[in-house]
């Protein structure tokens, strides 16, 4: 919580916080009761979307908090936002970002381990992105990132530093809540890899440089 010292700080009664910090839902509720103790509301507010998102006000936010102080918020959220929801109490909002996040470490895997066998079968993976983004295996992961995966460019976008910390985040949760993440742990290990070969700020896209020599 130390980073938010400086905000609990300075700020005056009946402010509202929104937080779009990705980090665990215990420290959500400290600072919600730091800042309780002051009389200012608070909401957890992570967000998805990237760069791209931010820059083009389309990101998706979910939150954690009051009812009444969402309400109060959501033209501030609507100006730079795609879609919000409210999800539950304080702390409701990491947690879905942490759902978010396992969700995107699958995804990325199985893309990458899709090009690599696409490629090492001779296949032309342009044209079977082409067919197969328009059925099932569609997602967002294919149709913005594999073309800069074929061309192995990797220098932009959300960086393995960063996923591995909300990794650990979901993780940590997951063993205070008995859910089991082995997918998640082990997509965790192969950012780890990717970190050891000077990756780290690489997009998480960057899995598939783990098939190559």
């Amino acid at each position: 919580m130390s980073g938010a010292q400086g905000v609990i700080e300075g700020i005056t009664e009946n402010a509202i916080v929104i937080d779009h910090t990705t980090t665990s839902a215990e420290v959500a509720a400290e600072v919600s009761q730091a800042l309780a103790e002051k009389s200012v509301a608070f909401l957890d507010a992570p967000v998805s979307g990237g760069q791209a998102g931010a820059e083009n006000g389309k990101l998706t936010v979910m939150l954690g908090g009051n009812e009444e102080v969402y309400q109060t918020v959501t033209e501030v959220l609507d100006a730079y936002s795609q879609y919000h929801r409210l999800l539950g109490d304080v702390g409701a909002g990491q947690k879905a970002k942490m759902m978010n996040q396992i969700c995107i470490a699958g995804v990325v895997q199985g893309l990458a381990e899709a090009l690599s066998f696409g490629q090492k079968a001779g296949l032309d993976c342009e044209a079977v992105v082409d067919v197969i983004s328009r059925g099932a295996a569609q997602s967002w992961q294919m149709e913005n990132r594999h073309k800069t995966m074929l061309k192995d460019q990797y220098d932009f976008g959300f960086a393995i530093d960063w996923m591995r910390k909300d990794l650990g985040i979901a993780l940590q949760e997951a063993s205070n809540n008995g859910a089991s993440l082995p997918l998640t742990a082990l997509v965790d290990q192969f950012y780890a890899d990717v970190q050891n070969k000077g990756g780290g700020r690489w997009d998480t896209s960057a899995l598939l440089t783990r098939f190559k020599s």
